[in-house]
This record gives structure tokens, sequence and C-alpha cells, in this order.
């Protein structure tokens, strides 16, 4: 239940404190911290009641997060006064021990409503790119991803992240929102490989390979990155996931979890149930069934656990190994697109294509 915050009530620990004073930032942060995100400072005694004072004095709105029954705090959540366009922001955090419960979505559904029936036009919450446990709240809590704000929220030492943000609007039927692609799971393995969500900290190594000469030659367009967008391919990978847009795995090698390529579903296109599937190992781990294993949990996860049911992958003409990988891992040939993809100094080259169907693996 949602209560008054009650700073003087000797049951408002520590972490209800600092939920309060996450929840006041609702346009900058929500949801759990991630690292190097915003963290507020702690309270003095009797600080939740005035900032939730202040919040309400500014126009806003701030509540305790209770159980119900004993009304013992578990976290809070707050509303920014609505500004001259009627949106107001939204934040909350719950306490770590009270995690995993669903009071999250329920405490953000429950303010929303609130703020609804007082007259609020649209609610607003901002996720830190890397926070996907605060987007997956965001989207069980009905609200739509419209976007992504580029260094919208400051972060210590005074660097800035990219927020993802996602609105609501009283017309909106407020249910669910279930991502084409589910969220990633922890990891994919057969034992060999280990398939697992690209994150930020995969950026160095992710570089590295993109900029291998044999890698680079079969890329589009075919050119090495800069190192500035690999680290925000990888910083976004878990939010495109869940924007349905992609899903990026780095491959490991299950015995040692050394970084060993990377595999991607790329190019989704719902109303077709198709996506296109792409792959690269690192030299160390080449010759060793890696490529196909990863294909393999990749496309088996996708066809147990996603609407697809064609999964295209284009390749040079000349890429004999990329073929045998395919071949491998239970591609068909299809087709040749003459001219498609681009080469270096403006040359064109055939695409091969290869597709595996849910039929096939059924």
């Amino acid at each position: 239940m949602l209560r008054p915050a009650a700073g003087d009530d000797p049951a408002a620990a520590p972490a209800a404190d600092r939920a309060v004073a996450l929840a006041e930032c609702g346009a900058e942060a929500a949801g759990a911290p991630v690292p190097g995100s915003y963290r507020p400072a702690p309270c003095p005694p009797g600080g939740v009641r005035h900032r939730a004072a202040a919040a309400w004095e500014r126009g806003g709105a701030a509540f305790t997060v209770a159980e119900a029954g004993t009304g013992r705090p578990l976290g809070a959540v707050a509303l920014t006064p609505p500004d001259a366009r009627g949106t107001a922001g939204l934040g909350y955090l719950i306490a770590p021990r009270e995690r995993r419960r669903g009071l999250a979505v329920a405490a953000v559904r429950a303010l929303t409503a609130w703020a609804f029936r007082h007259g609020l036009a649209r609610a607003e919450i901002r996720c830190d790119v890397e926070n996907l446990a605060a987007q997956r709240v965001a989207l069980a809590a009905g609200f739509a991803r419209e976007g992504t704000l580029r260094a919208a929220l400051p972060r210590p030492g005074g660097d800035r992240a990219d927020a993802v943000l996602f609105a609501r609007l009283p017309r909106d039927p407020g249910d669910p929102v279930r991502p084409y692609l589910p969220p990633p799971p922890d990891a994919l393995t057969d034992g060999v490989v280990r398939l697992t969500p690209l994150t930020a900290a995969d950026a160095r190594d992710y570089h590295a390979l993109a900029c291998l000469p044999e890698v680079v030659r079969y890329a589009v367009p075919p050119l090495p990155p800069p190192y500035e967008d690999s680290l925000y391919r990888c910083r976004h990978a878990g939010a495109r996931w869940l924007a349905g847009e992609r899903a990026d795995l780095a491959i490991r090698d299950a015995a040692t979890g050394a970084f060993a390529g990377h595999v991607q579903l790329a190019n989704v296109v719902p109303p077709l149930g198709e996506a296109t599937i792409g792959y690269s190992v690192s030299p160390a781990y080449r010759g060793r069934g890696f490529a196909p294993r990863a294909v393999e949990l990749l496309v088996g996860w996708a066809f147990a656990a996603t609407p697809l049911v064609r999964i295209v992958a284009g390749t040079a003409a000349d890429n004999a190994a990329s073929h045998r990988v395919l071949e491998k891992a239970g591609f068909t040939r299809e087709a040749v697109l003459r001219g498609r993809l681009p080469g270096v100094d403006g040359a064109r080259h055939d695409d091969v294509q290869w597709v595996r169907t849910r039929r096939d693996a059924g």
C-alpha cells in the first residue's frame, strides 16, 4: 500500500530514507541504482518527512511503499510537480531486501492511477540505459517506451548517462507491455559455449574483435568502428533487447568465461516473424566449433521463447567459413541477392542468403 511518508516513524530504516531521496528525483532516476548511476545522500533523522513535505509543497507527491497490515516501510515512490504541459516524472526505490516481490510495479501503478485521477495529463519514467530492472518495471506498469534521451541523467564524477524514456497517458490501457523479444536470459549454454547478454564490460573485447581485418572485410559497411561506437553498442545492448530491436550476446568459453566472440539477432520484423543472425569469433577460438554452437544456442532460444518463425543469415559469396557454420547449424541456402553488399572503394558484392525456419527446428 501507499501512505504518506513518515520520517519520524522509528521503523523508517535508512533504506526507506534513501528510497525517498531517490524517488524525489523522479525525472532524473528510477528504480534500483546500477553501477555508476545516481545515488542520493543519506537523509538525516526526520529527513523523509521534510523531503515529502517539500515535494507536496511544490505540487508533487511523495509516498512510502508500506506493507499492508503492519505499515512497515518497504520503499518510496514520488511524482515531480507537473510542468506547464501537464507532464510529471515518476521515481521510486524499493529496499534491497524487499525486491523481486512485484512491489515496484504495484507502487508505480498505484501512484500513476492516483495522479491521473487528479488530472495529470502524462506520466514519465526515465531510466538509466543500463538499468534493465527499472526498464522492466516501467513496461510491466503499462508505460510505453518512447525513445532514448542522450546524456539526460547525471552520474558521479560529472559523467552523464543516456536515459530510456517511458510514458503513460490516462487513455492508455495500462496493461503490461510485453517485449517482442523476452528479457535476456542470464546465460545460454551447451557446456562448451556460453552466451551472455552483451554489456559495457565487454566493450574492449568486442571492439578488438570488430576491428580485425577479416571481420571488417565482411562487415556492413566494411569499416572498423570507432571505440565510442563499440562502447555505445555494448552499453545500449540490453535496452535495445527490451525494445525488441535486436539481441546481442557475447560468446564465452563455458569453462573459463573468457570472451570468445559475438552473436546477434538483428533486423527484427515482427509482422513477418523474421530476424537476421550474425556472428564473429575471436582468432583463439576459431576451428573449435564455437560459431555453430553459438548460432544453434541462439536460434534454439529464439524459436522457443519468441514469435520468430524465420531467421536469415546473409553472407558474402566467398565467405566459405561462414557457409560451413550455417550448414552445421541447420541452415539451408535459399537465395542470392545480386550486388546487395557494400564493399571497399564502392564495390558491390552478392549476398548469399541462408535460412532456418521454426518448421526446420521442429
